[in-house]
């Protein structure tokens, strides 16, 4: 064939954020037309769209004519959506339910990404049949959105995930690279949750689930529903503080283990594991090891230049 031009086409929301980055990426880089959408970040790589301008997200829809459409955009800050439900909804929910509207009007196969907050982490792992009880507010939202996608559009795949760590444009994008310069500056000592257990999962391996997933939907159209993908990795703050101590060969005796459930903010889950067996079995799947992962994402902020020319040259 001579085309040049992919023919399967993906528009992802969200390509300004962690996550949507790396999905724009992955499709783009695997013979996929790939259009980004975002909003307060969106030019010049991106198309700028309020995603709760019903007009707006109608037009790009029926204009780009997408097969798949890759929901990220969120609000997934827990204790920000608990300061501000009322837009918190506004996005993860309704936003959500005009988009599973459109996608059903082109035929598109939709993949909303939501979280492992929907389950209240009593009773870990858990697989996609299980009963969510979500704990906070952005839980619930992301719950209400999967209803509401699915209840719009009977084609979509819900695809739940757990807490996400990359390459970060700034350390405080993700909750895992957040914890570095704690880690960094080890003169004063820094408190770490030791109570929470969490499968920290790199944004590359959920954006090659989400290609894999798409590739199979065109393949076949059974390919619908909900779905799990994590890390595999248990770890604590606290873990993952002495892993990226561990593997930049700084000290991490001034981290302190907190093993009582945290006071303030939105309540969460102790354990939300989830079970990912549902995807393996399609052969879907990709998993990055965390010291691998997290060196990669967080040497550009490497404060002392002098191990990185030993490593990196």
């Amino acid at each position: 064939e001579d085309v040049d031009i992919p023919s399967r086409r993906v528009l992802i929301t969200g390509a300004t954020g962690l996550l949507g980055r790396a999905v724009f990426k992955e499709f783009n880089e695997n013979n996929w037309n790939a259009v980004g959408c975002g909003y307060r970040r969106a030019q010049p790589r991106f198309e700028h769209i309020n995603l709760l301008d019903s007009i707006a997200v109608h037009d790009i829809v029926h204009d780009f004519q997408p097969h798949v459409i890759v929901h990220c955009a969120a609000e997934r800050r827990p204790d920000v959506v608990e300061g501000q439900p009322d837009a918190a909804s506004q996005l993860n929910v309704s936003a959500s339910a005009n988009l599973a509207k459109e996608a059903a009007g082109v035929g598109a196969f939709l993949i909303y990404i939501s979280t492992d907050y929907v389950f209240d982490g009593t009773s870990p792992p858990y697989k996609e049949t299980d009963v969510p009880n979500p704990l906070n507010l952005y839980g619930k939202t992301k719950l209400e959105g999967e209803k509401a996608v699915l209840e719009n559009n009977e084609e979509t795949a819900v695809l739940r995930i757990p807490v996400l760590y990359g390459e970060v444009e700034r350390l405080e994008e993700s909750a895992v690279t957040v914890m570095f310069d704690k880690v960094q500056f080890s003169n004063k000592s820094a408190n770490m949750d030791h109570w929470q257990q969490r499968f920290p999962t790199n944004v590359k391996d959920v954006a090659a689930v989400c290609r894999q997933l798409a590739e199979k939907r065109m393949l076949d159209p059974s390919i619908k529903g909900t779905f799990h993908w994590s890390g595999n990795e248990q770890m604590t703050k606290y873990e993952m503080a002495c892993a990226i101590a561990d593997a930049f060969n700084l000290p991490s005796s001034h981290l302190r283990p907190i093993t009582d459930s945290p006071v303030v903010g939105a309540l969460r889950p102790r354990n939300a594991q989830l079970d990912c067996s549902k995807l393996e079995m399609l052969g879907i799947g990709q998993r990055t090891p965390f010291r691998t992962g997290i060196k990669e994402a967080l040497w550009p902020f490497l404060v002392d230049k002098r191990w990185r020319q030993t490593v990196f040259h």
